[in-house]
């Protein structure tokens, strides 16, 4: 892979990944004690509100645990991908060792198998 392709590569995983921290930021906070871990805010409940609007709140906070699950895993997938572009492994299928074509990088540049081991994992 050239150096401009590998830069272009490199700069749209920092840009999903501060997008990902973005999102993660706006309704969770950051475990300072777990790598890579988020925990999503838990409804603060107050003696103004109703139960019914209580009950919406951690219905709310329901549906989003799965969110911030599904983000952290992107989030750590980018890390894992820039991480090999530090240690120059980047763009190397982890099944077969096979260089992963650059169209599939472009398209998805956290992939860490090529799309012939991709389809039959």
């Amino acid at each position: 892979m050239d150096k401009n392709s590998l830069s272009q590569l490199k700069k749209k995983l920092e840009d999903r990944r501060l997008k990902l921290q973005d999102e993660l930021a706006s309704f969770s906070k950051k475990d300072e004690q777990v790598k890579g871990d988020y925990d999503t805010n838990f409804p603060d409940f107050g003696t103004t509100q109703s139960v019914d609007e209580e009950a919406l709140e951690v219905a709310a906070y329901d549906s989003a645990l799965p969110v911030e699950y599904a983000l952290e895993l992107r989030l750590a997938n980018i890390n894992k991908a820039l991480d090999k572009i530090k240690n120059g492994s980047y763009g190397q299928c982890e099944k077969c060792s096979e260089k992963i074509d650059i169209k599939r990088l472009e398209a998805m540049p956290e992939a860490t198998l090529c799309l012939k081991c991709q389809q039959n994992n």
